[in-house]
């Protein structure tokens, strides 16, 4: 693989956009807009400016989304949609990829290059085969979100956002990972209701974005 500009391989992203997304009841919720975009559009951007190569997993539960992939030559796998966990373990089984890879969802609009670099270079620094990425509780709270997940992280509470790498051979196993704690408000933002989708917009518009 070639070399990404941090000196790694260039590495692969499964973006899981295969739920039903019934919580928000607005369609498919990888196509859902924020900031008039769709966040999976959003999710995909980040990806390629860090030199990640995105790949949209899919199901049967979302063929909008998969046509939306084939309309703007966005590689994409289809699952069985089982669920989010089991959908990325046959993703990767599909995509045949043994080495590290990095596992997001479609409905983190505010996930940048920036972000993806820091985790990126956390992960290859501590040596272990996975790496899982959280933010403070204190953070979800600024703005009214209620995390279902709460774990005590570096001598903080806090809770998991949807940015994991992996190794591909090891999927479905527990993998052990390194903890990166980030202060990235952005991160917040794991839409799953109208409630959350209405703080996003409203985020969005108070950056300019």
């Amino acid at each position: 693989k070639p070399p990404c500009p941090g000196g790694t391989f260039r590495m692969l992203a499964l973006i899981l956009a295969g739920g039903e997304g019934s919580r928000l009841r607005l369609g498919e919720k990888a196509l859902v807009t924020v900031a008039g975009k769709p966040m999976l559009s959003r999710v995909i951007e980040a990806f390629a400016e860090a030199d990640v190569e995105p790949v949209v997993v899919t199901s049967h539960k979302t063929p909008f989304t998969r046509n939306f992939c084939r309309a703007n030559d966005i590689e994409f796998i289809d699952t069985e949609g089982a669920g989010y966990v089991e959908d990325m373990c046959e993703a990767v089984s599909l995509s045949g990829e043994d080495g590290p890879l990095f596992t997001a969802a479609a409905d983190i609009p505010y996930l940048t290059a920036d972000i993806i670099n820091t985790v990126r270079d956390a992960y290859f620094k501590s040596g272990k085969p996975a790496c899982s990425t959280w933010i403070p509780i204190s953070i979800c709270e600024e703005f009214g979100m209620l995390p279902r997940y709460k774990e005590i992280i570096n001598g903080v509470c806090a809770t998991p956002c949807a940015l994991n790498i992996l190794t591909g051979s090891l999927a479905g196993e527990v993998q052990d990972e390194q903890a990166v704690l980030l202060n990235e408000p952005g991160l917040a933002f794991n839409v799953n209701t109208r409630e959350e989708l209405a703080a996003a917009e409203k985020m969005f518009e108070a950056l300019g974005k």
